[in-house]
C-alpha cells in the first residue's frame, strides 16, 4: 500500500512539474515568439523526427529481411516465400490483438480521416504503432510499402506536438501536413516532391504561411536521411537516354495505358477488400489471405515486400534479374515471355497488396503503385520495341520512369507530386514533358471514371473527405452534434388539443413541436401557426387528436449519415428555418439555420487563422 501512495505521490509530482514547465514555457513564448516563429520551429523539428523514424522503419525493414535470408534459410528460401507472409500477418496480428488492443489503421487514410473527422487529433499510441508493425509486415514479405506508415507515424507526432503546445486545428493540420512532407522528402531524397506531396494528398492551402512550415520540414528531414544514409537513394538513376519529339505519340499511349490500369488497381483493391471483409473472424481472414498471399509469392517471387529491388533492376534495363528464378527460367530467351511476365508483375501487384491488407497487415500503397508502374512502363517500351512495326526504338528506361508517374498520377490522383518526383530521382528535368503529357493524361482519364482517389474514396463516400474547395472544407469539418438544438418540448402522439396546450404551448417559448410516439420515434411536427386559430376553443380540448393537426417535417435529418453539406441542402431546398434531427429514426432535437450559419463562420475563421 505504501508503494502504492509512492508512486501515486510521484507521478503527481511529476505532473505537477511538467504542467508547471510547459506553463512557463509557454508564457516565455507568448513574450519572446510570434505564432508563424513558433510554428516554423517545430516545423524543422518535426520534420527532423520524421526523418528518424523514416531511418528507424527503413532499417527495421532491412534488418529483418537480412535475418530471414540468413546462411541457414538461404538454401531453403524459395520454399519459405510461402510461408514468410503468414508468420508475418500472425506476428502483426498478435501484437495488434494482445499488445495495441485497437486498430492500427493504413496510413495515410487514417491520416485524412483524422483532420476531416477528429480536428487533427491523433492518438499517442499511433506514434510507435506503425513503426514496430510495418516493419513485420513487409520484413516477411508484405506485399505492400512503407511511406504511409512512415507518414502516419511522423503525422501522429505532428498531431500529439501540437496538442502539447495548445495549437488551434489550422496549425496541427499544417503540422501533420509537416510530417508528411518530412517522412517523404527522407525516404525518397525529393524535397520539392514532398512539399507538393503534402498540399495535393492532404489539401492544405498553397500560401507563403503554409509553404514555409513545409519547406522547412522538408529540409531538415532531407538532411537527417543524408546524415544517416548518405548520399545513398532507394531509386539510383541516371538519365542517358535524351527525350526527342518523335516520342511523344507513345508517351501518350501510356498516359492511355496508364489511366487502365489505375483504373484496375483502384477497383481489384477495393473489390477484394470488400469481399475479404465478408469473412467476419479477423483470424480466419488472416489465414485465407495470408495463403493466397504466400502462394503467390511462391509462385511470382518478384511481390515479395515492397520490391525496390525490382523497381531498379527495371531502370537498369535488367528484367531477367528483376524476375529473379520462376517456374518459367527456361524460356526466358524468347522476348515474348518476358513481357507476359512483366504483365503478370502488373496484374498481381495490387492482388499481393490487397491480400496483404485483409489479412491484417500494416503498410502503404505507394511503394505498389511505383512497382506496378514501372513494370507497366517497361513492359509497354518492350512491346513497342520489338513489334517490328515501328522503325524507332524508344527508351525502355525512360518509359519505365514515366511509366511510375503515368500510374502514380492515376492512382493516388497526384499529377504533380508524380511529375516532380521523378524529375528530382533524375536529377534533372530532361523528362519533364514526357512526365507532363503521362501524368495529365493519367489523371484525366482516371479521374472520369474514378473521381476519388484509393487514399481518399471511402472517406469521399462518408461525406469526409477534405479538399481544395474552402467552402466544401469548412462543411466537412463541422460538427453535427454541436449545433443540435435540444430546448424543443416534444409531444406524443395519442395526446389531444389540449395536452397541447397545457404541455407544449404554455412551457415553451418554441414556435414549433416535435410528435414523437411512446417509443419516442420521430412522427411529425406541430407548428403554432396551424394550431392558432383554435388553440383558445376549449370545447376542442378533447375532440381535436395530435394527429389530426400535425404535419410532416420539410425534410428529416439523420445525424447518423447525413454530412454537412446534405443539410446545407436540405435546408436550401426546403426554405425550413428548424429542421428535425432523428438517430435511428427517434427524435434527437432541431438544428436551425441561425445556428449552423454562425457555427460556419466561426469554423470558417478557426480554419483560415
Amino acid at each position: 500500500m505504501r508503494d502504492f501512495l509512492y508512486s501515486q505521490a510521484n507521478y503527481q509530482r511529476v505532473a505537477k512539474f511538467r504542467n508547471s514547465f510547459l506553463h512557463r514555457f509557454l508564457n516565455w513564448k507568448s513574450r519572446n515568439l510570434s505564432h508563424r516563429q513558433f510554428l516554423m520551429f517545430l516545423s524543422a523539428i518535426i520534420g527532423f523526427i520524421a526523418g528518424i523514424f523514416a531511418v528507424i522503419i527503413k532499417n527495421l525493414t532491412h534488418l529483418i529481411q537480412s535475418l530471414l535470408e540468413g546462411e541457414f534459410i538461404v538454401k531453403y528460401h524459395d520454399a519459405f516465400y510461402f510461408i514468410f507472409p503468414v508468420i508475418g500477418l500472425l506476428l502483426v496480428y498478435l501484437i495488434i490483438k494482445f499488445i495495441f488492443k485497437r486498430n492500427v489503421g493504413h496510413g495515410i487514410p487514417t491520416t485524412l480521416y483524422a483532420i476531416s473527422r477528429q480536428k487533427g487529433i491523433m492518438k499517442r499510441f499511433q506514434m510507435y504503432a506503425s513503426l514496430i508493425t510495418a516493419p513485420i509486415t513487409v520484413g516477411f514479405g508484405g506485399s505492400v510499402g512503407l511511406e504511409g506508415p512512415t507518414v502516419a507515424t511522423g503525422a501522429s507526432l505532428g498531431s500529439n506536438i501540437s496538442r502539447i503546445f495548445l495549437m488551434n486545428q489550422a496549425s496541427r493540420t499544417l503540422l501533420i501536413g509537416c510530417a508528411a512532407a518530412g517522412a517523404m522528402s527522407s525516404i525518397f531524397k525529393a524535397p520539392i516532391a514532398a512539399i507538393i506531396f503534402a498540399i495535393e494528398v492532404f489539401s492544405l492551402d498553397l500560401t507563403l504561411a503554409s509553404l514555409l512550415p513545409l519547406l522547412i520540414a522538408s529540409v531538415s528531414a532531407i538532411l537527417t536521411s543524408y546524415f544517416f544514409f548518405g548520399s545513398e537513394i532507394i531509386l539510383p538513376f541516371k538519365l542517358e537516354d535524351a527525350f526527342t519529339i518523335s516520342e511523344v505519340p507513345y508517351y501518350i499511349l501510356l498516359g492511355i495505358l496508364a489511366s487502365v490500369c489505375s483504373i484496375y488497381f483502384s477497383k481489384v483493391y477495393f473489390g477484394s477488400t470488400k469481399l475479404l471483409a465478408k469473412i467476419t473472424s479477423p483470424f480466419v481472414r488472416l489465414i485465407i489471405a495470408g495463403l493466397g498471399l504466400g502462394t503467390l509469392i511462391y509462385f511470382i517471387p518478384p511481390l515479395y515486400g515492397e520490391g525496390y529491388n525490382v523497381i531498379n533492376n527495371l531502370l537498369q534495363e535488367n528484367y531477367l534479374q528483376a524476375l529473379g528464378t520462376n517456374l518459367f527460367n527456361a524460356y526466358l530467351e524468347n522476348i515474348w515471355v518476358v513481357i507476359i511476365l512483366l504483365a503478370g508483375l502488373v496484374i498481381f501487384k495490387i492482388i499481393a497488396s490487397s491480400l496483404t491488407f485483409s489479412a491484417g497487415g500494416v503498410g502503404g500503397i505507394f511503394a505498389p503503385v511505383l512497382f506496378m508502374g514501372s513494370a507497366m512502363g517497361h513492359c509497354f517500351a518492350l512491346i513497342i520495341n520489338n513489334l517490328g512495326i515501328f522503325k524507332h526504338q524508344i527508351s525502355v528506361s525512360n518509359f519505365t520512369l514515366v511509366g511510375m508517374a503515368g500510374l502514380m498520377a492515376g492512382v493516388l490522383h497526384a499529377p504533380l507530386t508524380a511529375i516532380f518526383l521523378i524529375a528530382e530521382l533524375t536529377h534533372g528535368y530532361e523528362l519533364f514533358i514526357p512526365l507532363m503529357i503521362t501524368a495529365a493524361i493519367s489523371y484525366m482519364i482516371t479521374s472520369k471514371f474514378q473521381p476519388h482517389s484509393v487514399y481518399t474514396m471511402e472517406l469521399a463516400q462518408r461525406g469526409d473527405l477534405l479538399t481544395h474547395d474552402k467552402d466544401q472544407t469548412v462543411l466537412t469539418l463541422m460538427n453535427i452534434s454541436q449545433v443540435v438544438e435540444k430546448n424543443f418540448i416534444p409531444l406524443e402522439i395519442d395526446m389531444n388539443l389540449g395536452d397541447v396546450i397545457h404541455q407544449g404551448v404554455v412551457k415553451s417559448s418554441r414556435n414549433i413541436f416535435p410528435v414523437i410516439d411512446e417509443n419516442r420515434k420521430f412522427m411529425g411536427i406541430i407548428l403554432l401557426d396551424d394550431i392558432r386559430s383554435i388553440m383558445f376553443n376549449e370545447k376542442l380540448y378533447d375532440e381535436v387528436k395530435v394527429q389530426d393537426i400535425m404535419q410532416q417535417a420539410p425534410e428529416i435529418i439523420d445525424i447518423e449519415n447525413d454530412r454537412m453539406k446534405t443539410i446545407m441542402k436540405k435546408f436550401q431546398e426546403s426554405n425550413a428555418w428548424n429542421l428535425p434531427v432523428v438517430e435511428k429514426g427517434n427524435y434527437v432535437g432541431f438544428i436551425s439555420k441561425s445556428k449552423l450559419l454562425t457555427a460556419y463562420r466561426k469554423k470558417l475563421i478557426e480554419v483560415t487563422v
